[in-house]
C-alpha cells in the first residue's frame, strides 16, 4: 500500500491512480559505491509522458510503455540484452552495448534517447524495431551520462544532446547522429536544458554557479549566482523569459533571463535536494520534485505562491506533466512501494448567471 498525502491551498492536480510496478525505475541490487556514485544516481529522470495516455518510464532493464487509456503496458526496450545499432554509416560512432543501467531519458517526436551510468547513449525511434544509434560516449572512470535532451534549434533542426560526467556537452545529429559538436567545462555537468527558442544554453553541474551558454557555440554569456551548493535540474519556461534550477541547497531558483544579475525568486523544498523541476507546456505550473517522499506544484501565475505538496513514500524516479498538462505522472522508485502515480488536473468552472 503507498501513501499519498495531499497539502494544497487550492487543490490543482488530484490522484486518479496508482499503477503498483516493482522497481520501477530501478536497475540492480544496491551494491556499495562511493558517494559520488551514490549521489549521481539520484539526477535519474526515468519518466517521461507523451500525452495523458502515454507513459515511457523505466523498470528493471526494461523501458516500458504505460497506456493508461488500455490499463497496460509493453516493453519498449530491453538493455540487459546485447544492443545492436541499425545504423552503420562510415563515420559514424556507433557500437555494440550490453547491459546497461539506464541513468536518464528523454522522449520527443517519436524519438528515444537514453544515457546510462557506464558514458553510454541510447537513441531508438518508437515506431521502428531495434536501435537506431548507439555508442559509448567516454572511457572515463565514473563516466555517468548525467541528462540528455531533445531539442530543435533556431533553424528547426531536431538535435540530441548528452551531459556527461566527464565535464563534456556533445550533440548529435538527431536524423543521422553524427557528432556535431562538444562543450568542454571545468566541471561535471549534471543537466542542460535548452530554452524554447533554441538558443540558449542552461549549463548546471558541480558548481555552485549555473551557466547561461550559446546553444550554437557553447560560449558561456551569464553565470548564474546565488545556489549554495551544486545544481541538478533546469526547465525554461515556455516563454523563455524564466529559467528555474534545482539545487542541492534545497532550493529551486528562478531566473529572470533580461536581468541575471541575481534571481528572481527562491521556492524551498521540504527536506531534500531539488533534483527535477518542469513546466506544463502552458507555463501556468512549475513541478519539483526532491529525490524522496515530496514533489511540489506551484501555481506560476500567483506568483509562485500557491503551492500543492504531495507527500509520498519512497524514491521519486521522475516527474512528468502531460504536453496537454491535463496529468501529472509521478514515479516512485521503491523496491516494496515501487509505483507510477497518475495525478489529473482538476478545474474550477466559474459561470455568470443571466437574467433575462
Amino acid at each position: 500500500m503507498l501513501f499519498c498525502i495531499l497539502h494544497s491551498r487550492a487543490l490543482v492536480y488530484t490522484l486518479i491512480n496508482i499503477l503498483s510496478i516493482a522497481c520501477v525505475g530501478l536497475c540492480s541490487k544496491p551494491t556499495l559505491e562511493s558517494v559520488e556514485m551514490s549521489q549521481k544516481r539520484l539526477l535519474r529522470n526515468l519518466l517521461w509522458a507523451t500525452s495523458k495516455h502515454d507513459v515511457y518510464l523505466m523498470q528493471n532493464y526494461s523501458v516500458m510503455h504505460w497506456s493508461s487509456l488500455l490499463r497496460k503496458g509493453k516493453e519498449v526496450l530491453n538493455v540487459a540484452k546485447p544492443i545492436v545499432p541499425s545504423l552503420n554509416r562510415p563515420g559514424l560512432l556507433s557500437q555494440q552495448l550490453s547491459r546497461v543501467q539506464i541513468s536518464t531519458m528523454a522522449v520527443k517526436e517519436n524519438l528515444m534517447v537514453a544515457g546510462g551510468f557506464q558514458g553510454e547513449l541510447i537513441c531508438k525511434y518508437l515506431d521502428k524495431p531495434g536501435v537506431a544509434f548507439c555508442t559509448k560516449l567516454t572511457t572515463d572512470d565514473n563516466a555517468i551520462t548525467n541528462a540528455v535532451d531533445v531539442y530543435r534549434n533556431p533553424s528547426g533542426a531536431m538535435r540530441v544532446m548528452a551531459a556527461n560526467n566527464d565535464a563534456q556537452i556533445r550533440i548529435f545529429d538527431a536524423e543521422t547522429f553524427a557528432s556535431l559538436n562538444r562543450f568542454s567545462f571545468d566541471w561535471s555537468v549534471n543537466n542542460t536544458s535548452v530554452s524554447p527558442d533554441g538558443k540558449l544554453l542552461a549549463v548546471l553541474g558541480d558548481s555552485v554557479e549555473c551557466l547561461i551558454a550559446d546553444a550554437q557555440s557553447g560560449k558561456v554569456t551569464s553565470s548564474l549566482k546565488g545556489h549554495l551548493d551544486y545544481s541538478f535540474s533546469s526547465a525554461w519556461h515556455p516563454d523563455g523569459r524564466i529559467l528555474a534550477t534545482g539545487n542541492q541547497d534545497t532550493t529551486c531558483r528562478l531566473w529572470d533571463i533580461r536581468n541575471l544579475s541575481e534571481s528572481l525568486a527562491v521556492l524551498k523544498g521540504r527536506m531534500g535536494a531539488i533534483r527535477a523541476v518542469k513546466f506544463t507546456s502552458d507555463g501556468r505550473f512549475l513541478g519539483m520534485a526532491e529525490p524522496a517522499d515530496f514533489v511540489h506544484v506551484f501555481d506560476t501565475e500567483s506568483g509562485y505562491v500557491n503551492c500543492q505538496e504531495i507527500d509520498l513514500f519512497g524514491e521519486i524516479a521522475g516527474i512528468s506533466f502531460s504536453p496537454d498538462t491535463e496529468a501529472l505522472f509521478v514515479g516512485v522508485a521503491d523496491r516494496t512501494y515501487g509505483s507510477l502515480l497518475e495525478f489529473n488536473r482538476k478545474r474550477y468552472h466559474q459561470y455568470l448567471d443571466s437574467i433575462l
